[in-house]
């Protein structure tokens, strides 16, 4: 007999604001190097691939291209599902199971988890297929380490006679400290890990029962979707007019035929600080440091610190986050309530509560070095093969520095080398486009000076990643030839 195909969908979103400020909107905590120099997306995908090759993951459009990378990384393939607005899991398993041939088997998995021991981990989704392939929807259980308040609890039931599951009598909400240690007690309760086996026609048929108008409107929006290579969009206007729901609310707390297959191994969902520090190892004041921290006369302090010397000088129960423009000092009590901090600090306007000094694109990334008055500073590092829009701005000028690679630069109607200590400038109105042709990584120092400096005074011509729309294109060309700029004729002297 064939060993019956998994499929697995990879869960992409979620904002990590409880892991601010490594975590932020633009970039959440799937995608941020945590474990190993590895995102967590990145092991999730790695995990996975040992199931199936080919992955589906469900992400939100601002984040596709942190998606691709990690798929490229973690060599992988498959699509990407893109979500216009986020609408909760409910909304996301039933626009991938409508996508799925109707005989899929189906795994859905969060991008966010940690689940060092791999094997296992492949063993126990095996283990859940016959209870799949007979109409259940399989939910993966965690065995408790110690009673933890963070995390939903399923209640196993008797045998279902598939394998290893067995029915769900009830799912119980993130309970008290006093329940949580009554629940372990009893032995047949165990953390909701939020992994699913299901065929993609029983789901699609228990939200046709639990939830008709979500999967009504996935229906719609499916039907409507537009395919750019790997990158498949549901329809805008429809999916966002989705009720927001998770599927435990919407279909399985109402669902009968529910099962349960009991995970043994470690699992965290990384979802505080707390769980971070627990992925070192600990020292014998149980200190725990990650990068360049260090600690001294302290007890139970965490240190992250990934790009400067970071020292805890006779601390005790502290968190200390590091980042570029951003530190946490909390206490190791506080850290379930870092999300409130990250709300705090939108109210209040600041740019850091949801954006990193460090932007990912797709050719690359930039990083803000200084910003003052009619000036900007930046850091671009491009890809081996990656470029740049074709672009204007109206309000400012730009100068390259190469420091790093040779740059192949578009000024006007001339295309130049730039190599390392070379540099070129390009006046406000000069279209313009930078790209790396060689096979490592290109970096450059990017000055700008002018009027304004907003990311949004671009006009784009060509886009190699899709960000061109038709109508904007159309506009630009339309631009008053006075207005183009006279061909430079060689690259500027060195910098």
């Amino acid at each position: 007999m064939n060993t019956p195909t998994i499929h697995p969908v990879v869960l992409c979103g979620g904002s990590g604001t409880r892991l601010w400020p490594l975590s932020r909107k633009a970039f959440p905590k799937q995608f941020a190097p945590l474990v190993g120099n590895k995102s967590l997306l990145h092991l999730t995908l790695e995990r996975l691939a040992t199931l199936n090759r080919t992955i589906t993951c469900v992400a939100s459009e601002e984040h596709r291209f942190l998606v691709r990378e990690a798929i490229e990384n973690a060599q992988t393939q498959g699509r990407q599902i893109l979500e216009p607005v986020p609408r909760n899991t409910a909304a996301a398993m039933a626009a991938a199971a409508l996508l799925a041939d109707p005989d899929d088997l189906l795994l859905f998995a969060p991008a966010d988890h940690h689940i060092p021991d791999v094997a296992l981990f492949a063993a126990t989704m095996r283990s859940g297929v016959e209870a799949a392939l007979a109409g259940k929807i399989v939910t993966f259980g965690v065995a408790p380490s110690f009673p933890s308040t963070a995390y939903g609890y399923i209640e196993a039931a008797e045998a279902t006679g598939h394998g290893a599951s067995r029915a769900v009598a009830r799912f119980v909400e993130k309970p008290t400290a006093a329940v949580a240690e009554t629940l372990i007690l009893q032995g047949n309760y165990c953390w909701n890990a939020g992994i699913f086996l299901v065929q993609a026609r029983t789901l699609v048929a228990a939200l046709r029962t639990h939830a008709p108008d979500i999967l009504a409107t996935c229906e719609r929006a499916t039907a409507a979707v537009s395919v750019d290579g790997s990158f498949v969009r549901l329809d805008c206007e429809i999916f966002e007019g989705c009720r927001s729901e998770s599927i435990d609310y919407a279909v399985l707390e109402k669902h009968a035929d529910v099962a349960v297959v009991r995970f043994e191994g470690a699992w965290s969902d990384v979802g505080s600080w707390n769980a971070v520090a627990r992925l070192h190892p600990a020292d014998e004041a149980d200190n725990r440091v990650s990068g360049m921290g260090s600690v001294l006369n302290s007890r139970n302090t965490f240190v992250h610190a990934p790009h400067r010397p970071v020292v805890a000088l006779g601390t005790e129960d502290l968190i200390i986050v590091d980042t570029p423009d951003a530190v946490l000092v909390a206490g190791a009590d506080c850290a379930e309530q870092v999300a409130e901090v990250v709300r705090m600090l939108a109210r209040e306007g600041t740019v850091e509560a949801t954006e990193h000094r460090r932007v990912v694109r797709p050719w690359g990334a930039y990083d803000s070095i200084d910003t003052g008055e009619r000036f900007q500073v930046k850091h671009l590092t491009v890809k081996p093969g990656g470029k740049l829009s074709l672009q204007m701005h109206h309000h400012r000028a730009e100068h390259w520095i190469v420091v790093k690679g040779t740059a192949k630069a578009t000024r006007g109607g001339e295309v130049l080398l730039v190599r390392e200590n070379e540099s070129i400038y390009l006046p406000s109105g000069t279209i313009h486009r930078l790209e790396n042709p060689g096979k490592t990584m290109l970096e450059v120092i990017e000055v700008q000076t002018g009027s304004y400096l907003g990311e949004d005074d671009i006009v784009r011509f060509d886009d190699t990643y899709g960000r061109c729309p038709a109508a904007e294109r159309r506009d630009a060309l339309a631009m008053p030839s006075a207005m183009q700029p006279a061909v430079e004729r060689s690259v500027d002297a060195p910098a």
